[in-house]
């Protein structure tokens, strides 16, 4: 059986080094122009260089989007782009435009190219058609069932294909979305969607102006924006049966604690199937994890076909249960924690450790050193964000290992 990619999001350093921690085969970044996330942190390409020695050194591939569709006048600068990117050995680019696509066969024409969920590629003839030009692997859109994706990856052997299996939806055509530019001037094909399908709406009938109708639904339909969150934990088997190469979260504008925690149910679903498919089944605990998670309700999308009232979420409010505190930078010789605080903590708080395989272990936290910049620790009750502590605990630690506390605790 085929080991599907598992592939996560890096918006930064600090989320590509979680992503590998946590069991990513493979990660994809940005760099600080064309690619479609222009407000996360993305890569310098002095950074891309780091990050690219850390992955490969962990056996991890990453792969650039360069998956944007610039204007006439950004083309002169687009070359230079990947004229400065061109000695970097990305794994492959992530591409949407001919013209990207023709503009690095002229600077990097031996370079892997990745076909983005941006190109709407929903059948199989369009797959055969960007085989014909030399892309090697197509992220279909998220409007294709599960029947239509097994029918296009058999219709097209020697291409690989990926879909998204888990965050955000976009309710335009796999993300060509034209609102943010209409009401805000921020293009969300050039990288700059600000979400307005995120925001709260109100009708006005043009005879009655200063009366506001609420946006519902009825029997009738539906008229909100907001699509509920892609979530296809429980089709694992379905998945990988498709013959897809690789599964994809989508997130490199969330945090650290998004990205832990969807990889670590994702990296042992997967691996517990891989090792026994007949005994294989969605663990509770692994759909508890997700629900903690900052999330605006989970759908399955198009997988079974039209998602009607399961694929809007009527509040536009993201549910979570717990907060994430921190993040451990360093397990000392005799087993001390040197922990960066993200948010504030005290003694008392009942806090969970979580690691890679769902490892877990809670501690109700006590007295713990604080941390200064100069000087020695100074034992503390109370931790406020951006500081750091000591701290030790009975249970094994990794460097890397997120630390997080219900919701329902007093901060």
């Amino acid at each position: 059986m085929h080991k599907p990619e598992l592939l996560a999001p890096a918006g930064n350093m600090e989320k590509l080094k979680i992503a590998v921690h946590y069991g990513a085969d493979a990660v994809y970044l940005g760099g600080q122009a064309f690619g479609l996330r222009n407000m996360a942190d993305n890569f310098s390409v002095a950074e891309m260089g780091a990050a690219l020695d850390f992955c490969h050194s962990k056996g991890v591939k990453a792969y650039l989007t360069i998956n944007s569709y610039p204007r006439n006048e950004a083309l002169v600068e687009l070359e230079q782009y990947l004229a400065q990117v061109a000695p970097l050995p990305f794994d492959a680019y992530i591409v949407a435009d001919p013209g990207v696509i023709d503009a690095v066969r002229q600077v990097s024409p031996e370079r892997e190219l990745h076909l983005s969920t941006q190109a709407n590629t929903i059948n199989w003839r369009s797959a055969r058609f960007w085989q014909q030009q030399g892309v090697r692997r197509i992220n279909l859109a998220r409007e294709m069932t599960l029947n239509n994706i097994t029918e296009t990856v058999k219709a097209v052997p020697g291409m690989e294909f990926e879909a998204f299996m888990h965050g955000a939806l976009c309710i335009s055509y796999s993300g060509r979305c034209l609102i943010s530019s209409m009401l805000t001037g921020r293009d969300a094909n050039q990288g700059e969607c600000t979400h307005p399908c995120r925001w709260s709406y109100h009708l006005v009938e043009e005879s009655r102006p200063g009366e506001y109708f609420p946006v519902v639904e009825d029997e009738n339909g539906t008229f909100i924006f907001n699509s509920r969150d892609l979530c296809l934990l429980e089709h694992i088997p379905a998945l990988i049966g498709s013959g897809l190469h690789a599964l994809k979260i989508e997130g490199r504008m969330k945090g650290i604690n998004y990205v832990a925690s969807v990889l670590r149910v994702y990296r042992r679903a997967i691996d517990e199937y891989l090792d026994n498919p007949a005994a294989w089944v969605c663990r509770p605990e692994w759909l508890e994890e997700l629900a903690k998670l900052s999330h605006r309700g989970y759908t399955t999308g198009f997988l079974f076909g039209q998602p009607l009232d399961v694929g809007q979420e009527y509040q536009s409010a993201y549910i979570r249960s717990h907060d994430f505190v921190g993040v451990v930078d360093e397990v000392q010789g005799d087993g001390t924690l040197i922990i960066s605080v993200r948010n504030r903590i005290k003694t008392g708080d009942v806090i969970e450790f979580i690691g890679p395989g769902m490892r877990s272990d809670t501690l109700t936290l006590g007295l713990f050193s604080s941390l200064p910049e100069r000087g020695q620790p100074v034992p503390a009750e109370i931790a406020q964000p951006n500081s750091r502590i000591l701290l030790s605990v009975p249970f094994d630690v990794e460097a890397g290992d997120l630390l997080r506390r219900e919701k329902t605790t007093s901060p």
